[in-house]
């Protein structure tokens, strides 16, 4: 069994045009699309919850995703995110599991909202669930081709892309 905990960021932004701007709306119609063909087994539950931009999230947002994280029961766990941020709530997760955690949990999101370009959300999921099933315990980031403890990875914002952090 998987659990993807979906918190918003641009993974999940649409267009609203009366307003003229992306939005993160309070569902989970991104992510369902796009776990679409990874989901012919079964075995995923989704829960949605805060719904915002990572860079809109504050400490008590990260403190509810920890504890939703914590008490599942699932022994993986992909944290759909904002990219902006998904660093501080690697580090929140990690520091709320502690060491002796059974559960591997892999964070990941988007650069660009899956309703304008469904390729680089879905390849990010895909590897985010393929990765949360197969990795030992931990807290990691799946973007861009990359699957990587999460103290390991960083976002090149001069480049628009996550990388292996440099030693």
């Amino acid at each position: 069994m998987l659990r993807i905990i979906n918190t918003g960021g641009t993974f999940n932004k649409r267009y609203d045009p009366l307003k003229g701007e992306l939005f993160v709306p309070a569902d989970n119609l991104a992510v369902e699309a796009a776990l679409g063909p990874l989901r012919p087994g079964g075995g995923v539950q989704i829960t949605g919850t805060i719904y915002k931009d990572s860079l809109q999230m504050e400490d008590a947002d990260r403190d509810r995703l920890c504890g939703i994280v914590a008490e599942c029961p699932e022994s993986s766990v992909v944290v759909v995110h904002g990219t902006d941020t998904i660093d501080r709530s690697a580090e929140a997760i990690e520091e709320r599991l502690g060491v002796r955690s059974e559960k591997c949990v892999v964070l990941t999101g988007a650069m660009v909202p899956f309703s304008i370009d469904r390729v680089e959300a879905t390849a990010n999921l895909a590897s985010a669930v393929t990765a949360a099933r197969l990795l030992p315990p931990g807290v990691y980031i799946a973007m861009h081709g990359l699957v990587l403890p999460h103290r390991e990875i960083v976002k090149n914002r001069e480049r628009g892309v996550f990388e292996r952090r440099e030693a």
